[in-house]
């Protein structure tokens, strides 16, 4: 976290190069692409770069698993690291390719990740760039993450790291440009708000970028809440980035202003210092008109290169020494592989888990995931120098044992693989391979070409929001062909989030993977899941629904019968599911109310050793409470078999405080209960986890 001595002479700094700057100059700054002053010695820099889960479109680079994956381990240490790795790999682009005259997009310094909007609906798009729908959760993980990417030193940042996107935004995708989001002043405070404060406050994060939505009918980066709620009420210091052009959208979409200058207008005096687009090349209009002033525009450019001093562009750079050679380490790629392993969700096994060698002489995989780089890395990526797909990571690792059979199956989406083709013309290939095997991976689901960002100005096509949360229908056939063979089946999802309930019903799936965007080592690290060669530990970071059917429409903003804390019906895989090939349990709870910590011993009863993420919820009765207890803790712990530890876990420091209909978070005096499990504690989460339950009343 940078000292307020440093911030401030950096500021200091900052206002003396910009104090030499004309009006034209000042203006051409707050674009993202910011040209070159040569009079005064200023370099170009391009502010738009992206670090979702490793250094982005910007070449080679470790390619981590997607965000929601990562969220899936529950590890806030790991996601440190992870922040870490990604700004080293971005200071050594940095460093080495701004000497070699590239400055262009995606090789600076300012990042702009995490995503820390919620996942409230299990059929947005961009879900998967998310740490899920929980908000604690999402902020433990998020200042995890700031704080690796923007390092140690309290005089200079490493990166710089940007929350994004406020506020209040998780589609529809394809009404992001006009769409206001309607959201009460009670779920503002309590769901849609938290992770972003935590992220200020704690994290010190330098950027928060807006939405492209309206929040309660004003453009999200034309705001009151950038001053009124960001800088005033929680001291935010740093700048605030539109997203792509979203201040376009207050003209031409929202019907918020009328011309680009009075967008350009609106936004810059409303707090948004960095205009990614092009409408700010109307600020020099706007000044000319007296829509701004010049303070006001040398205030945003005074932020802005406060950034650029932090980061070392004035000369004091901490971190030049990061070389081309701290790319792709092995010490990266081990971190990779680590995340991947992590990540993967058990999501059901009807025994046959884990596949043993020594009965095993064939093994189909089969499906048009099995094969697919393209599914192991989600939207906002890098490029791997050593993918591993699911056939790939079973030949590297069964193959001189064991007969492996493939078959792609099917396409993703379109009914045949040859374009000459007939439909399902690669069935007949997977029945074979199927029947020829004594077990069957089976590997389905979805990639950044099917659900992701909506087609933009920013991005290459990508395919936006899931209409349902059923199989394409290609892949609903040959997943009954598959079944219908009547060899055993291990279902390996790839998606973003839940994906159809309908596989229940196969009696021959024995045993389901949620693997999300699982990485470059995603391949291996589901083979050595399958094969009992790690032990399994992911859990859900949201709920896997039953059918889309019961939840609001998708484009109401309210929390009301969404998301685990408020859901009224039992779901397929509730938050917090997920399945070990041992088992665990709970004892001698006891509660620090000093200093907000819990402690129980951990026992790890079956036969394997493994990693055990425990969950501590909370609740009190009370009518501004949510309707299902909540997540207010939680911890992973290696547990040796046969091994009893004492685990303690820090607490919400939110605990004992309730958000009335008005959005005043307030103390809730009086008894409130919490429970340690390693689910949730309903019966039928219960019933799915063989988890037992420690229970205490407190008094708060």
């Amino acid at each position: 976290m940078i000292s307020p001595k440093a911030f401030d002479e950096a500021v200091s700094k900052a206002r003396e190069i910009v104090s030499r700057m004309t009006a034209s100059e000042m203006c051409s700054q707050l674009l993202h692409s910011s040209p070159a002053i040569p009079r005064l010695g200023i370099a170009e820099y391009n502010w738009w770069n992206e670090g979702l889960h490793g250094a982005a479109r910007s070449g080679t680079a470790t390619v981590f698993p997607q965000a929601i994956g990562l969220a899936a381990a529950f590890d806030v240490p790991m996601m440190r690291s992870i922040g870490d790795i990604v700004s080293t790999e971005q200071r050594a682009k940095y460093n080495t390719l701004s000497k070699l005259g590239d400055r262009g997009i995606y090789k600076g310094l300012t990042v702009w990740s995490p995503n820390i909007n919620i996942f409230r609906d299990p059929r947005w798009g961009r879900g998967q760039e998310t740490y899920g729908e929980d908000p604690y959760l999402t902020s433990r993980l998020a200042v995890a993450f700031i704080k690796g990417l923007q390092g140690d030193d309290e005089n200079h940042l490493k990166t710089a790291a940007c929350v994004k996107h406020f506020v209040a935004h998780s589609g529809p995708e394809a009404e992001r440009h006009h769409f206001n989001s309607v959201v009460s002043e009670k779920d503002m405070e309590e769901t849609y708000l938290p992770a972003f404060e935590d992220s200020i406050k704690e994290g010190d994060v330098n950027g928060v970028m807006g939405a492209y939505s309206e929040i309660n009918g004003e453009p999200c980066c034309g705001t009151h809440m950038i001053e009124d709620k960001l800088r005033t009420e929680w001291g935010f210091r740093g700048i605030f980035i539109s997203d792509c052009w979203a201040i376009r959208d207050f003209h031409e979409q929202h019907h918020y202003t009328q011309s680009p200058e009075e967008s350009a207008a609106v936004a810059l005096k409303a707090g948004c210092d960095i205009n990614c687009g092009c409408t700010y090349r109307s600020l020099e209009k706007a000044l000319s008109k007296n829509l701004i002033t010049k303070d006001d525009l040398r205030e945003a450019v005074v932020r802005a290169y406060t950034t650029r001093v932090l980061l070392g562009m004035a000369g004091d750079d901490a971190y030049s020494d990061i070389s081309f050679d701290s790319i792709c380490t092995p010490e990266h790629l081990a971190k990779s592989a680590e995340a991947s392993r992590k990540s993967l969700v058990l999501l059901k096994n009807d025994g046959l888990l884990p596949l043993r060698k020594d009965s095993l002489k064939s093994l189909a995989i089969i499906g048009p995931n099995a094969d697919s780089r393209r599914a192991l890395w989600g939207n906002y990526h890098g490029t791997s120098m050593c993918y591993q797909t699911v056939l790939e990571g079973f030949r590297k690792l069964i193959g001189d044992e064991c007969r492996i059979y493939y078959a792609e199956g099917s396409a993703l989406e379109k009914d045949r693989v040859e374009r000459l083709g007939e439909g399902g013309d690669r069935i007949a290939e997977a029945v074979a391979a199927a029947s020829s095997s004594d077990a069957v991976v089976l590997c389905l689901g979805l990639d950044e070409s099917i659900e992701g960002e909506m087609h933009d100005d920013g991005n290459g096509g990508i395919a936006g929001d899931r209409k349902d949360l059923g199989l394409l229908k290609v892949q609903r056939r040959l997943l009954e062909a598959v079944a219908g063979c009547g060899k055993p089946v291990i279902l390996v999802l790839f998606s973003g989030g839940g994906i159809d309930p309908e596989i229940e019903s196969l009696p021959s799936v024995k045993a389901v993977i949620q693997a999300w965007y699982p990485g470059e080592y995603g391949g291996m690290a589901i083979a050595e899941a399958v094969m009992g060669v790690i032990n399994p530990s992911g859990k859900l970071p949201i709920t896997f629904y039953r059918n889309s059917a019961t939840l609001p429409d998708y484009s109401s903003y309210s929390m009301e019968n969404r998301t685990y804390r408020y859901y009224k019906d039992n779901p397929l895989y509730p938050f917090g599911h997920g399945l070990s090939y041992t088992s665990y349990s709970y004892s001698n709870l006891s509660f620090d109310a000093e200093n907000r910590k819990v402690s129980f011993v951990l026992s790890n009863e079956g036969p394997m050793d493994g990693e055990e993420v425990s969950f501590v919820w909370c609740f009190t009765d009370s009518e501004d409470a949510p309707s299902n207890p909540w997540l207010c803790g939680f911890v992973r712990s290696f547990v040796a078999a046969g091994e009893r530890k004492t685990v303690t876990v820090d607490l919400d420091k939110r605990l004992g405080t309730l958000v009335d209909h008005k959005g005043v978070r307030y103390v809730r005096s009086g008894k409130w209960r919490i429970y340690v499990s390693g689910s949730q504690i309903d019966d039928y989460s219960l019933s799915l986890s063989g988890s037992n339950v420690l229970a205490a009343e407190i008094d708060i």
